[in-house]
């Protein structure tokens, strides 16, 4: 391992772990190359560049650690999956590991591995917070990877997103962790129509996950922006939210700045509340693009 792949590994000692083998090991310009950004996924490398290609000197570091390694460009139009560059092809699912939890990580799934790892820190903190008795609500869930930490933390969960296969995949996450299925509740469908009849029901959660894409169109051709109607969604999560509970509100629109996403979030609350801002991890340092606000009533 060379000059840029050796220092950046060196600034993450603290994150290589028998506990955790997935995190960014190259972060753009805080490490020596601005718009290549590299992630190791229990020790397998994603490296995803920025308007343009590979720089030849990075990618003969790549080449030499010996590592299966593969490329997306995050300017293509089309989210396609990424491309296979050096050693072993990885053609199945595999797992990895975070703070111990497992999940199932895929480079032929698409645009997108599994997991965000950007949201480490708050997956660890939903899983503190959740108690068992209590009931969690993950929205917009993807492969479910927080409705994992809330169920490890003894707390019913409900995932909910509009795909099946991310269901089906969030179910296999929770088989890795010897969660028990029957004890928890996948949802199809919209988050918005999801809300609404929660509340039409009275039925609530202790906790809240909302993390939605940044730009969304539902069944009946409604547009959903961040910059515009998070506002909305936020009341909505409020009315199924138990007396004491707690949202987890998370956006990573770059044209929404920390304070104007506060301000839509307290437009949408319909009682008073406290917002709490939570970091980035370390090994994303540099770029505060993933808004993280914890609101507490």
């Amino acid at each position: 391992m060379n000059q840029f792949l050796q220092q950046a590994t060196e600034k993450r000692e603290s994150l290589i772990n028998s506990d955790t083998n997935c995190f960014r090991l190259m972060n753009g310009y805080t490490d020596g190359h601005g718009g290549v950004f590299v992630e190791s996924y229990a020790d397998r490398l994603a490296v995803a560049t920025l308007g343009g290609e590979i720089p030849t000197g990075l990618k003969e570091e790549l080449r030499s650690t010996g590592k299966t390694v593969y490329w997306k460009r995050l300017d293509q139009q089309e989210k396609t999956a990424p491309t296979h560059l050096f050693g072993p092809p990885q053609e199945t699912p595999f797992p990895i590991l975070e703070n111990g939890v497992t999940y199932e990580a895929n480079f032929q799934s698409g645009y997108s591995q599994g997991i965000f790892l950007d949201q480490r820190l708050n997956r660890a903190e939903v899983r503190r917070r959740a108690q068992p008795q209590q009931r969690i609500l993950n929205t917009f869930a993807y492969t479910g990877a927080f409705s994992v930490c809330a169920a490890l933390g003894g707390a019913t969960t409900t995932t909910l997103d509009l795909s099946r296969p991310y269901l089906d995949w969030g179910k296999r996450n929770f088989e890795q962790n010897k969660l028990n299925l029957d004890e928890h509740y996948f949802c199809k469908g919209d988050t918005f129509h999801w809300l609404k009849r929660f509340a039409k029901q009275g039925r609530t959660f202790d906790g809240i996950i909302l993390d939605p894409p940044t730009f969304s169109r539902d069944d009946k051709g409604k547009i959903f922006r961040v910059e515009v109607n998070y506002d909305s969604l936020v009341k909505l999560a409020s009315a199924c939210l138990a007396p004491g509970g707690w949202i987890l509100a998370c956006t990573n629109c770059r044209r929404l700045s920390l304070e104007d996403f506060e301000t839509l979030l307290l437009k949408g609350a319909d009682r008073s509340m406290k917002l709490h801002h939570a970091a980035m991890p370390l090994d994303f340092a540099g770029d505060d693009y993933l808004k993280s606000v914890w609101i507490e009533y």
